[in-house]
């Protein structure tokens, strides 16, 4: 004869027999997971179905310059030419990017292998249309390193951080805009960015304490 399997267990549990404290944990993170994806999906079809003519050639735009992270390449290279802290700004910039895009691609999404978004069935006007990456969605690795970049700059460059982290917000909203990544990609992107950025100036300071040493972590979003 063989054993009860859990779900004959849970149908032949007495209504009033308490439910084991595991049991109740992952009921309660699945429901809010679900809850979260359902936030997602909405926030995601709520960006799809507003007109936005006037902004989508941009937006696409900055989509595709952000490819590779030639937006922040182009900014270091410029900052590299002006001068020493300058210099240790992109130096810091492209270490940041570096540890991002490694967390992102070779971490991130082959631990949550989420699905990209269905951009048509959302109605997402051709448009916005960039080509659909074929890796998986979480986390957004446009949005992690410009953030990361953002953040390493302007935390040894305090002038830069505001613009910089006004285009990390304006590329992270442009995988959302153009249909290829879920809000919570791009948020998941922005958080790793800081991680990574905080993790590249850690290691910039231990091994040249001169130049980096002295600088405190601060977030160089757009909110700052």
């Amino acid at each position: 004869m063989s054993e009860p399997t859990p779900s004959d267990q849970d149908a032949t549990r007495p209504l009033t027999a308490a439910v084991p404290p595991s049991d109740g944990l992952r009921r309660v993170a699945s429901a809010v997971l679900g809850d979260l994806r359902a936030v997602d999906g909405a926030l995601y079809a709520a960006v799809a179905a507003t007109p936005t003519p006037t902004l989508d050639r941009a937006l696409r735009r900055l989509s595709h310059a952000a490819d590779h992270s030639k937006i922040s390449f182009a900014i270091a290279g410029a900052l590299a030419l002006s001068g020493s802290r300058p210099r240790r700004a992109a130096l810091a910039g492209v270490g940041a990017v570096a540890v991002a895009s490694a967390s992102a691609n070779l971490l991130g999404k082959r631990l949550v292998h989420r699905d990209r978004p269905d951009r048509e069935a959302a109605r997402v006007t051709v448009d916005r249309h960039v080509p659909m990456p074929t890796s998986a969605s979480f986390p957004s690795g446009h949005t992690a390193s410009a953030v990361a970049f953002a953040t390493a700059v302007g935390t040894v460059l305090p002038a830069a951080s505001v613009p910089l982290g006004a285009l990390a917000g304006a590329v992270g909203y442009s995988r959302v805009h153009t249909g290829v990544h879920y809000p919570g990609d791009v948020a998941a992107g922005a958080v790793l960015g800081i991680a990574s950025a905080a993790t590249a100036l850690a290691v910039a300071s231990a091994r040249f304490p001169a130049s980096f040493g002295h600088r405190r972590f601060r977030w160089a979003g757009p909110g700052r």
